[in-house]
């Protein structure tokens, strides 16, 4: 039935579809920040030891290998990082 009475009046359906996309945007423009879902980049943790090593070597000879074979293939989008170096470990 609804859908006859559409159907014989296309102007009015699509008048009635536009005025529901401009009251959606509308909406949407006046929503308020703190109703907005908090969204937390999804970040990547590894610890690594090397007793005795400076932090340099720790970054040459462990950290760097583990990001290129594992990190930068998968994280191509990524923006930027943030590297912690310690006398004897990197994280």
């Amino acid at each position: 039935m609804i859908s006859k009475f559409f159907i014989e009046r296309p102007v009015l359906a699509n008048v009635l579809a536009i005025l529901m996309v401009v009251i959606g945007a509308v909406a949407l423009m006046r929503l308020a920040v703190a109703q907005y879902p908090n969204v937390v980049p999804p970040t990547i943790s590894v610890t690594t030891r090397y007793p005795g090593a400076s932090a340099r070597a720790v970054v040459d000879t462990v950290a760097l290998p583990i990001e290129q074979q594992h990190a930068l293939p998968r994280c191509e989008r990524a923006r930027g990082g943030r590297h912690r170096r310690a006398a004897n470990r990197a994280a």
